[in-house]
């Protein structure tokens, strides 16, 4: 067990001694300067030649969101007709089936928001040619436009007063070129020479040591598998994501695969201080947000090395901790590794079952998801935390009867509008999701419109609560991950969390570029005696407290009725 606490260390340490170089690099790639991935220039000249692009044009915080919103609909219209007709298209081996209306709309919207919720098993409702060109196609993009966004936040924070905030399609080809596409490399030379498949052939036929056939799914597994960590994006070519031997064979590519989940989020924290040359300011984000990481990791990991109650008061021994649902190649302690840093930011990739975790863990789960801004994912992880940083310093100002500024601008009812909205949408999204459900369940079980609710949960009470918790929590959080005993694929579940997923990736990317290029309009005020400091600790805690006392008041009474109950009941 001592060798397993030293791995779950070792792996975070190692992920931020990378992120601080990498933070760095991020920086001078999006501030023009040299870096030793210039040699990839003359490919982005062509594609911008290509594309008809001027990367050089400045554009405004509108034209920037027009943009992405347009792109990323023509996305979705590609990728929900590439699904509806996959049996059709081409590298389809083993004769998967084309996914039904209401599963193609799901898996379309959930990948193209960087959810990657997967109502569906990759070895039998997904083809060659849907894993690579939609699903890993989607992985890249989307990682990608959440970074363009936090880069127009970071340039409207950096210059004085502008209504000029660079180009989206440089952030966005830079982004690919320069980040994700190098990243992704390395991991998937990594797990290819460690056994994950590389092949284009179908499933390979065995003869079992009981003599009986078996079918063996493969693919061109490695690189879609690398984006998907690296990206924060999370959606697995296997059902069982990385709890599966092939897409993630040994300990190393464990180590590899959880540390690609959370480098780029941490690293974009401290590409913030050298790109605004704020590094203090950097580094209180960065304690708020790992404070917080830590205060889920910490309850996850314990309950999950320390067994089960039930089990215990059966008299049986648990040495090796609460195994259910674990990999015996990882054990438990990196088995809640994983689930926390998988929540604390938007990747949604398992290498164990999350609906047989401890409910402490549950509930660690659920919270990161809930508050949705310790790391985060790719580039909107900052989004969300941005969001608070504008509440925190709004009710500071207030504290001490000044009118609030940020970075040299004053903060007034406009901005604060969308602030407020924003971080109320989030609880609004999980919690009528959840009522709705439940409602539906409680007084429809065996309605046909539903799909018969009453067959949705293969656990009852307190754990069949937390399902349908842990499905809206994972939807509006653009995470992905789920409780298996949750049956999902049917037309209720995969439009409701579809349009929570929709509604939960834009209007937070929307608000918080909108309230940068706002501010970055305004007229800038000098920094003086009586300005805010944002820089110091003290600001820190109150970002926390905001934080804290938002998601409390919003998520604790239904994580009762879940999880906390859940935990009592077999105390």
């Amino acid at each position: 067990m001592n060798t397993e606490l030293i791995g779950i260390i070792f792996m975070y340490l190692a992920t931020i001694a990378l992120a601080i170089p990498l933070g760095k690099y991020i920086a001078k790639v999006f501030k023009g300067e040299r870096t030793w991935l210039d040699f990839m220039a003359p490919l982005e000249r062509f594609i911008f030649k290509f594309s008809g692009i001027d990367p050089n044009r400045e554009m405004t915080w509108k034209q920037h969101l027009k943009a992405l919103l347009t792109i990323n609909v023509i996305w979705l219209f590609y990728a929900f007709f590439c699904l509806l007709f996959q049996s059709h298209l081409p590298l389809n081996p083993d004769k998967n089936p084309s996914q039904s209306p209401d599963l193609a709309f799901n898996t379309a919207l959930s990948f193209l928001t960087n959810t990657n919720l997967q109502d569906y098993s990759g070895e039998s409702l997904a083809t060659y040619f849907t894993q690579h060109f939609v699903f890993m196609f989607l992985h890249f993009v989307s990682a990608a436009t959440g970074f363009a966004a936090m880069m127009v936040v970071f340039k409207a924070m950096k210059d004085k007063v502008t209504d000029k905030l660079g180009n989206f399609w440089d952030f966005f080809l830079k982004s690919i070129t320069r980040v994700l596409l190098p990243l992704s490399i390395v991991v998937a030379i990594i797990l290819a020479f460690n056994g994950t498949p590389t092949s284009y052939k179908g499933k390979d036929t065995v003869i079992g040591l009981q003599g009986d056939t078996v079918h063996i799914s493969r693919g061109p597994a490695a690189a879609m598998i690398a984006i998907k960590q690296v990206g924060t994006n999370g959606g697995g070519w296997f059902g069982v994501n990385s709890a599966h031997p092939f897409e993630n064979p040994n300990y190393l590519t464990n180590m590899v695969e959880n540390m690609s989940i959370f480098v780029i989020p941490v690293a974009l924290v401290f590409a913030l201080g050298f790109y605004l040359n704020k590094r203090k300011l950097a580094w209180v984000i960065f304690g708020v947000m790992t404070i917080g990481f830590l205060c889920m990791l910490y309850p996850s990991v314990k309950a999950e090395i320390g067994g089960n109650p039930a089990i215990a008061h059966m008299g049986i021994s648990q040495p090796t901790g609460s195994m259910e649902g674990k990999e015996v190649r990882f054990g438990p302690a990196a088995s809640a590794f994983w689930g926390i840093t998988t929540t604390v930011t938007s990747n949604g990739s398992v290498n164990s079952m999350h609906d047989s975790m401890m409910p402490v863990s549950g509930m660690c789960q659920m919270f990161d998801m809930m508050i949705n801004a310790f790391y985060g994912g790719v580039g909107v992880g900052y989004l969300n935390f941005y969001i608070f940083v504008i509440i925190a310093v709004f009710i500071s100002g207030l504290m001490v009867g000044r009118t609030p500024e940020f970075m040299g601008r004053k903060i007034e009812a406009r901005e604060m509008k969308i602030a407020s909205l924003v971080a109320l949408l989030h609880p609004f999204l999980i919690l009528v999701g959840t009522s709705l459900a439940s409602y539906i369940l409680v007084n429809y079980a065996n309605a046909a419109w539903a799909t018969k609710p009453s067959a949705w949960l293969n656990n009852p009470g307190f754990h069949g609560f937390s399902e349908m918790l842990y499905q809206y929590a994972s939807s509006s959080a653009n995470n992905g991950s789920g409780y298996a005993g949750l049956t999902a694929n049917n037309i209720f579940w995969n439009v409701s969390t579809g349009m929570v997923i929709f509604l939960g990736r834009f209007l937070p990317i929307i608000g918080p570029v909108a309230i940068a290029g706002i501010l970055a309009n305004k007229k800038f005020v000098p920094e003086s005696a009586g300005t805010l400091k944002t820089d110091t600790s003290t600001f820190g805690i109150m970002v926390l407290a905001v934080i804290v006392i938002v998601a409390a008041l919003s998520f604790f009474p239904a994580l009762t009725m879940g999880p906390i109950a859940e935990h009592f009941s077999i105390k």
